[in-house]
């Protein structure tokens, strides 16, 4: 899953979809620092995606705001329903 971050805001949660860049948009409280954003991008997919963080890594993009998320064992049926909640 492809997905763009913006760290240090006030609250934390998925934002919306990027049609033209094709990614989730994802803002986290934590700075940009020592992988706490990186931390906490993982922490709110967890919680919006009902998906535990242990089943999440990040791929690619680990010292930028867009990042690759690799989610293991879930289906991308289930993946595409609970994003669709939590955009909803």
């Amino acid at each position: 899953m492809d997905v763009k971050v913006n760290p240090g805001v006030k609250q934390s949660g998925i934002i919306g979809y990027d049609q033209w860049a094709k990614c989730v948009k994802i803002a986290v409280t934590a700075k940009a620092e020592a992988g706490r954003a990186n931390n906490a991008v993982l922490h709110v997919l967890s919680e919006q995606l009902k998906i535990p963080k242990h089943d999440l890594i990040i791929v690619g993009g680990q010292r930028s705001r867009s990042k690759k998320i690799m989610i293991s064992n879930h289906g991308i049926q289930r993946i595409k329903k609970s994003l669709t909640e939590a955009l909803a």
